[in-house]
């Protein structure tokens, strides 16, 4: 076979933006021929953006998004001798599915569906498609080019028929959302393919955030023995090329390094929080800041998504904050370099309780004061968005969503929950990464204990384990789907184990009316957490 370049178009599409995915695909193509690619493979359902949703039921969307790929056929003519491999949806007499088609000189030479349809975690392709059963094989400069798409490379099946149609390389388009350490399991799945084929696998995935799914990229080639032969960044798009050879396979290319998990969780929260909000057109963000590390971690990641400019910080204090709250708030918010205002709120507190005064009569303070507290700020960052037009991101994390230490309506009130997926601990050690980028947050602020500052002298250990202890039983339980047996079986105390299960099943309800938020863990609560409120089962 004649030696030849694949390029790999790691790109960010926008969901329902048919015309402006058909353009970044022609922008790819016109980099890709003039590097003298003969073949551009771009990500799963590139033309629609992914995951479309409830769109695919839409019978319009489906037609328009067939014109699009039509226009786009023609318009690739324009690089003649390049083929290119689009993702998009296809509709046929049996039904929709998960297509691919290789667009070369203004016809399509090939077409193929996909097999093996994901129905699990964040996945439900099987409410929307139907799967192919055929093996799609073509030609370029006389290598045989076998296609499958994500979930086909989870399966041997796909990859085993391909070769068995005479493929020589495979390529594989993906949508592969990104969760923590997902980089090794993928080079291990795809390993077992290659394993299964002896043949050289093309990888290439979306990048960019939508919803809460975040597409990390990091598009790659591995030769016959499973060797990493090209590797592009992760969390970036770009145009990649591989070189194969004449004896078809993968040539040695740029290697790009591993980052490590706390560069990747950092990243992905940079660019899920920058393209929630510039692909949904807000003109900026609100974070209500406490002088604590939630908060803290939510604005250092603000920041490094939209810049400076665009993030607005409030400082809201009560009788209940510590001087050393404020100082530490107006120093981040300095050392970042955000506007910053402060709104006390003791008056609009007062109010409150004065007009409640006669309903509570005799009844002991408890939790529904330090609730007031906490809406009326919630009410104040939602009275400045609807003002300024700027989302209010919240600032809630893994650890307190689970249990509910967090206040409907209150510090749950936003639009976008940037670290509902990320646990205590690790909002530690993310701040941390952070400070060695630059040493922007207070080190006070990650030494202090932890407080809502709703109450005189509270800490989160007056009402919750260890977090340590609660990280790794939400983990368990809520991630792994361990028993409560199995968790005290493992040597968790009993009575922590049955106090945060408990807690994690009441408070589904306030977990159901929470913003979305970025997902970087293999089980986040929102899409693929789904437990009914109304339950009676404990185990």
């Amino acid at each position: 076979m004649t030696p030849f370049h694949i390029a790999l178009a790691q790109i960010n599409p926008v969901v329902g933006d048919l015309s402006g995915n058909a353009k970044l695909i022609g922008e790819a193509a016109a980099v890709a021929h003039r590097a003298g690619a003969k073949l551009l493979v771009t990500p799963e359902l590139a033309l629609t953006g992914y995951p479309p949703e409830d769109l695919l039921l839409r019978p319009a969307f489906i037609e328009a998004a067939a014109d699009t790929l039509d226009q786009l056929r023609i318009a690739l003519a324009a690089f003649p001798g390049l083929a290119v491999v689009v993702g998009h949806p296809l509709k046929t007499p049996q039904g929709l599915h998960n297509a691919a088609s290789v667009l070369r000189d203004g016809k399509c030479i090939a077409s193929y569906a996909k097999h093996e349809l994901p129905n699990n975690e964040v996945f439900d392709e099987v409410r929307y498609f139907i799967p192919g059963n055929a093996p799609c094989v073509f030609d370029i400069d006389g290598c045989a080019i076998g296609v499958i798409i994500c979930e086909d490379a989870w399966h041997a099946g796909p990859a085993v028929q391909a070769k068995a149609a005479g493929a020589q390389v495979l390529i594989s388009l993906n949508a592969s959302p990104y969760h923590l350490h997902k980089e090794n399991l993928r080079l291990e799945v795809l390993r077992k393919v290659i394993g299964a084929t002896g043949l050289p696998l093309i990888y290439v995935n979306a990048v960019g955030g939508q919803d809460e799914l975040v597409f990390d990229g990091g598009s790659f080639a591995l030769d016959a023995n499973g060797l990493v032969a090209t590797a592009m960044p992760q969390f970036e798009s770009g145009i990649g090329l591989v070189a194969i050879g004449q004896d078809g396979q993968p040539e040695l290319g740029v290697i790009a390094p591993s980052a490590s998990m706390e560069s990747q969780a950092y990243s992905a929260l940079v660019l899920g929080v920058r393209d929630y909000v510039q692909k949904n057109g807000f003109p900026g963000v609100i974070i209500g800041l406490s002088g604590g590390v939630d908060s803290a971690l939510v604005l250092a990641i603000a920041v490094d998504a939209l810049g400076a400019e665009q993030v607005r910080a409030v400082m809201m204090q009560s009788p209940y904050t510590a001087e050393i709250s404020w100082v530490d708030a107006r120093a981040l918010a300095g050392n970042l370099g955000v506007q910053y205002d402060e709104i006390p709120i003791g008056s609009a507190v007062d109010a409150l309780e004065g007009a409640l005064a006669s309903q509570f009569a005799g009844l002991a303070l408890d939790t529904t004061e330090e609730n007031i507290q906490a809406r009326v700020r919630g009410t104040l960052l939602m009275a400045l968005s609807n003002k300024t037009g700027r989302l209010v991101l919240t600032t809630g994390n893994k650890s307190e969503m689970a249990v509910g230490y967090c206040t409907l309506y209150g510090d749950m009130a936003g639009g976008f929950a940037v670290i509902k997926d990320i646990p205590k601990t690790l909002v530690y050690k993310l701040c941390a990464y952070r400070n060695t980028l630059a040493p922007v947050i207070p080190e006070r602020i990650l030494t202090r204990a932890p407080s809502a500052e709703l109450r005189p002298d509270q800490t989160d250990q007056d009402s919750l384990p260890p977090y340590a202890l609660l990280d790794a039983i939400v983990e368990g339980y809520m991630e792994q789907n361990q028993s409560i047996a199995s968790l005290i079986g493992r040597g968790f105390d009993e009575a922590s184990v049955r106090k945060i299960t408990r807690l994690i099943k009441l408070n589904e309800y306030k977990r159901r009316q929470a913003p979305p938020g970025v997902r970087i863990t293999t089980r986040a609560f929102g899409r693929d957490w789904r437990y009914p409120i109304t339950s009676r089962f404990l185990a």
